[in-house]
């Protein structure tokens, strides 16, 4: 990161860097606090097992005392015991209050600063420091260690701005995982402030780190810069929730932050209103875990579901990529069509049976292919979900055997004849060779069967003709036969879900609990509750819509993909955040008209972010070369601070190989591997923390072999799996191979050159035609 603390860090190698002395900060308090926790549990126990030995005294009283303290200790124990895991998030850096008093959790009250909290010179003193988490934990000496989430005290991790900070100078989001701290993400409320904690400064991490470096700038121009950051994103988290925020902007402005820190507020500000949920859509499974870190779930009603894109249908899970051809025929509008005939025409398996045949009241009737071909396309005329069709093709089938059968005409007698029909009814279909029939003939469908069905071309190319094109369909079954999932094919699996219909389920029975026979002691002690983790999970599983849909990186969803969105925000608000500029989704303007039908008739309230303050001016400057190839006329966003550090490029090194044909010479072979693996090294050398090795999408699993046991900074990833993240560092790869890759190839390569915080390197291949400084002929002026 930008902040000067990292960089005098990185020079020195034996020191621990900043993050991982912060991360070891928070690890101290979380030892602490399970220490603490660990305590209280024991406390619990203790109170159970004397209550319990007041039985024994035998009196009326003695027993209801004993019972109602068993009780009270119980559920006492029992919430510790399930909020024992992940509990803590965040943590807020405050200034001296206005006033002295302490609420009930040991906090204090005040929310805004003292006067001369801040010193004539910008600096100042942190005066209380305050960690969130899931339940409050209080010392032996009843000062707070961590503050319920829902407490007074905890507002101001929510609430607070850069535009109207209160007491706070940093807000910190801690990611943890059972009893260990993973990583910290930091906010700065005040970055123009020089604070003091505990005799030192303030150590910023992430995003905060790169505000602090502006924010404490000398020149005004710099200060001013900030302001306006502040203020466009803060107008953004604080806009009305009530129909559609869009927000736009370019590399580096902190669209995905400023949304996400936006449900926050929002879900504080007003918690009962989104009781129904909170829906986070991120690209890939990479930006989810970022988005956990910055949002975590907050509590008992599972409020916030967070999932990548392939992630949004229980039960599935993406795990393999889509060549670009297949992805635009899957995702395009296309798809609908052909998705509608195959749930139709899945109903027709191979080994369909051509014929019914049933013995009742004495006589066998028959049904030919003929006839049930007839039936089977007058119960498809309606437009009701295919599963749900099944019982009025059942309805049709026995109309056609009790006209076989001759029996309507015997009785004048209405009634009589009703109750003939009845039993009629009632004999056929309690024959197994009706039910084995109908089974077979009409089977229950599974999004997963249509998709199978889907996998035989020829069936998949009668069901596409004239929709997609033949190789589009060959390419199409090909990919429907992989074992596993692609992100375009879990949008399929939703749709068919709602062609399909879920068929009834007659309601179980539910069985007596063996608790409910309890008396006295045993049925006061608590039975084991599940945790909130598990809560919040039941919760996101069983929900299908949301009070607020926040959807990151939009303008890569397909058609398809929005369409799989909609149906979980029907009666939602939104938030939409994406840039045109970086859009891998090959034509823009359908994905847009399905955005439009997701998002309905709501207004929309537009925003642009305009300052990017990821990127160094070096970095941004090479980028906007490949911006303005990809989208002629689009602005970059202002690029508000330099490093001095020009981008570096770098030629693949060469190796002579002798071969058999010594007639020609040695072959010359570029070492691709080795090259990357090279400038990766050197680069985790120069900076502190992370670097991103984007590759082309087909290269994924080669690059991570080549920087093997380079340790845990270095990430390989594909161009398609970089969007919305950042590094502090970045070596892209080959750019011609990464903008050969699809139609929006160029535009996929802009994102990879803009995911760098302070350096960034080109590694070019024979494909890049570099020049002789090495740079590629699409960076070149």
């Amino acid at each position: 990161m930008a902040a000067q603390a990292q960089q005098e860090t990185a020079l020195d190698p034996a020191r621990d860097s900043v993050r991982d002395r912060e991360i070891g900060v928070e690890q101290e308090h979380l030892d602490r606090v399970y220490r603490r926790l660990e305590e209280k549990i024991h406390e619990a126990e203790f109170l159970m097992h004397d209550a319990a030995q007041r039985g024994h005294v035998g009196t009326p009283g003695a027993l209801a005392e004993r019972d109602a303290q068993v009780f009270r200790a119980g559920v006492h124990l029992n919430r510790l015991n399930n909020e024992f895991e992940d509990f803590l998030f965040g943590r807020i850096d405050l200034l001296p209050g206005k006033d002295g008093k302490k609420g009930p959790d040991g906090a204090y009250t005040a929310v805004e600063p003292a006067e001369g909290a801040v010193r004539p010179d910008n600096t100042a003193d942190i005066a209380e420091t305050l960690h969130i988490g899931r339940i409050g934990v209080l010392d032996e000496e009843y000062a707070p260690l961590v503050i319920d989430w829902r407490a007074p005290a905890a507002a101001p991790f929510y609430r607070s701005t850069p535009v109207d900070p209160g007491r706070v100078v940093r807000r910190r989001v801690i990611r943890s995982k059972g009893r260990r701290v993973l990583g910290v993400e930091d906010d700065l409320m005040r970055p123009e402030l020089t604070a003091f904690l505990d005799g030192h400064a303030l150590p910023v991490i992430g995003d905060g780190a790169l505000m602090a470096a502006l924010g404490q700038a000398r020149s005004h121009t710099m200060r001013d810069i900030v302001a306006s950051i502040q203020a466009e994103q803060d107008l953004v988290i604080r806009a009305p929730a009530a129909s559609v925020t869009y927000v736009e902007g370019g590399p580096g402005t902190g669209k995905t932050a400023v949304a996400l820190h936006r449900a926050a507020y929002l879900l504080y500000q007003d918690r009962r209103r989104y009781a129904g949920g909170i829906l986070i859509v991120s690209p890939t499974p990479l930006l989810v875990a970022y988005t956990e870190g910055v949002l975590p779930s907050l509590g008992e009603e599972g409020q916030v579901a967070i999932r990548a894109i392939g992630s949004l249908v229980d039960g599935a899970e993406a795990t393999l990529y889509d060549s670009p051809s297949v992805a635009r025929a899957k995702g395009s509008y296309r798809m609908l069509k052909v998705l509608r005939k195959a749930a139709r025409g899945a109903l027709e398996p191979n080994d369909s049976p051509q014929r019914l045949r049933v013995v009742t009241f004495g006589r066998r009737l028959e049904l030919q292919a003929e006839e049930l071909g007839h039936i089977r396309r007058t119960a498809l005329g309606g437009t009701a979900p295919v599963n749900l069709l099944r019982p009025r093709a059942r309805k049709l089938l026995l109309d056609a055997l009790w006209e076989r059968s001759g029996a309507a005409g015997r009785h004048a007698d209405p009634e009589l004849a009703a109750e003939l029909r009845s039993s009629f009814d009632e004999d056929v279909t309690s024959e197994d060779d009706f039910i084995a029939f109908l089974d077979a003939w009409w089977p229950e469908l599974t999004p997963r069967t249509v998709l199978a069905a889907m996998a035989d071309e020829r069936r998949l190319g009668r069901w596409a003709r004239r929709i997609l094109n033949p190789g589009e369909v060959r390419k199409v079954a090909r990919s429907l036969r992989r074992d596993g999932h692609s992100v375009h094919d879990i949008a399929l699996l939703d749709e068919l879900q709602a062609i399909l219909g879920v068929p009834a389920r007659p309601r179980k029975k539910r069985e007596l609990d063996p608790l409910d026979q309890l008396t006295g002691l045993e049925e006061l002690m608590p039975v084991r509750e599940e945790t909130q983790r598990e809560r919040a999970e039941r919760l996101a599983q069983e929900r299908v819509e949301y009070a607020h849909v926040i959807v990151d990186e939009a303008q890569d969803l397909t058609p398809m993909q929005w369409r799989m969105v909609g149906r979980r925000g029907r009666h939602a608000t939104w938030t939409v955040v994406g840039d045109p500029a970086q859009s891998s989704w090959s034509d823009p303007d359908e994905a847009a008209e399905a955005r439009d039908e997701a998002l309905g008739t709501r207004p929309r309230r537009r925003f642009r972010l305009t300052v990017n303050y990821r990127n160094p001016a070096e970095i941004a400057e090479l980028a906007s070369k490949v911006l303005a190839l990809a989208m002629p006329g689009s602005a970059s966003p202002t690029a508000v601070r330099s490093t001095g550090v020009e981008p570096r490029f770098v030629t693949t090194h060469k190796e002579h190989v002798v071969t058999a044909d010594a007639e020609h010479g040695p072959e010359v072979r570029e070492d691709l591997g080795r090259t990357v693996r090279e400038e990766a090294a050197r680069l985790l050398e120069r900076v502190d923390g992370t670097v991103g090795v984007v590759v082309a999408m087909n290269r994924r699993e080669e690059a991570r072999r080549w920087l093997a046991g380079l340790g845990d900074r270095v990430v390989a990833l594909g161009s398609l799996e970089a969007k919305g993240l950042e590094y502090d560092a970045t070596v892209v790869v080959s750019p011609a191979e990464i903008a050969d890759e699809s139609p929006a190839g160029l535009r996929v390569l802009y994102v990879a050159l803009t995911r760098a915080t302070q350096q960034l390197t080109i590694v070019s291949g024979a494909r890049d035609e570099p020049d002789a400084a090495g740079v590629p002929d699409l960076l070149r002026d």
